[in-house]
């Protein structure tokens, strides 16, 4: 039987990644059910039509024409707007890939997990902004949660068979992203072409920016503090150039054992949608031969202080984290735009954070979907307001 599966966020590299593996399997293995996207309607078109897809939703609502142009006479249903992703979400199926960047993927992500089904988990602003509600709502729907960011795949694969008493602390590795060396005076002049140019990583944008700060390391590991139930104290961040060793796991006995591969996003999307068997990836194989080495390293917070931000807002809990993405996500898009300077995305983040401290709700956590986008709207006019200031 086909297995039935939707993919939210298809139009970016997690989705393009996905439907890559899904386009590659054998005929009739997959039936697409709902792709996504926001603003791209040509690409979500196309890829509707290749397919297949029994529906498909936008959620800009300027390419409505566009994408209805496209897929005149095809019979694929379409949906405009956000409410449109959570109906995408919602429609029955038994994998659903949760891929939309940032916030904007909670409500989606939260529909999929309500089916008590599989969701492979690429959006760890969901975690971020309400991971108490998000885990919670797992916990009641029965979903199987598949975590595909590569760190996060890589723990859970070392961790799945084991006891969770046995483990001493999780380590996430770290490529140290394009200014891994790179002195804090030049830091003060990159433009975003260059954080853009990830050593390692074929990314998006908004990620790619992300690893340049090392905040995308710190919305992990409050990922990670999730997903695997463990404080913040047994989650470390090592940085690790060659991004090769994708994760490690301590155990109680000294033992340390890790996932190694090539870096390439497909292995772990591969794993996800297969799970509990595996599935052939189109990558390339392992040769520790042909490795001139392993490298480890502390990453440095005094550069990259947004790890040390995000670590910060997982010991405060309630919506201090909510804030730090928010934040975030304005000061990456004002970067983007060339309106602040890459030194200045941390500080936005912190000022922001100290901003909201004083709130009475900052140390309780989001209790509901309402809730934390009303935190994640208000830390967002904040911000906003500050980056006149810096």
């Amino acid at each position: 039987m086909s297995r039935k599966i939707s993919v939210l966020g298809s139009t970016g590299s997690i989705g393009d990644s996905t439907l890559d593996i899904i386009g590659r399997a054998e005929d009739g293995a997959f039936d697409v059910v709902a792709l996504t996207a926001n603003r791209n309607s040509k690409k979500l078109a196309e890829q509707a039509v290749k397919f297949n897809a029994d529906f498909v939703a936008l959620a800009d609502p300027a390419n409505e024409g566009d994408l209805r142009a496209r897929l005149s006479g095809t019979g694929i249903e379409i949906g405009i707007g956000p409410q449109a992703l959570i109906e995408a979400a919602a429609r029955p199926a038994d994998f659903t890939m949760a891929a939309i960047i940032g916030a904007a993927g909670l409500e989606p992500t939260l529909a999929a997990v309500d089916q008590g089904h599989h969701v492979g988990l690429a959006n760890k602003e969901c975690l971020v902004c309400a991971g108490d509600l998000f885990m919670a709502r797992v916990a009641a729907s029965g979903a199987k949660l598949l975590p595909v960011d590569s760190e996060h795949n890589a723990i859970f694969q070392v961790l799945e068979a084991d006891a969770p008493k046995g483990v001493r602390r999780l380590i996430l590795t770290a490529s140290g992203g394009p200014f891994r060396e790179t002195s804090l005076d030049v830091l003060k002049t990159v433009k975003p072409s260059d954080a853009l140019a990830h050593p390692v990583w074929d990314m998006g944008a908004k990620i790619s920016i992300d690893s340049a700060t090392l905040m995308n390391k710190g919305l992990e590991l409050i990922e990670a503090a999730y997903l695997f139930s463990r404080p913040s104290s047994e989650v470390d961040v090592v940085v690790h150039p060659q991004s090769i060793v994708h994760s490690m796991v301590e155990y109680i006995d000294g033992s340390v054992l890790s996932q190694m591969g090539s870096p390439d996003m497909r292995t772990p999307i591969a794993y996800a949608i297969g799970w509990p068997a595996r599935m052939e990836a189109p990558v390339e194989r392992l040769d520790l031969t042909k490795l001139s080495g392993l490298t480890f390293f502390e990453p440095d917070t005094t550069r990259f202080s947004a790890l040390r931000l995000a670590r910060d807002a997982l010991e405060a809990g309630g919506q201090a984290m909510c804030v730090l993405n928010a934040a975030n996500e304005i000061a990456v898009a004002a970067f983007l735009r060339e309106e602040i300077a890459f030194l200045d995305i941390p500080r936005l983040v912190e000022r922001t954070l100290d901003s909201h401290a004083k709130a009475a709700c900052f140390t309780k956590p989001n209790a509901s979907v309402e809730a934390a986008i009303d935190c994640d709207g208000a830390a967002r006019a904040t911000a906003t307001e500050l980056i006149a200031g810096l």
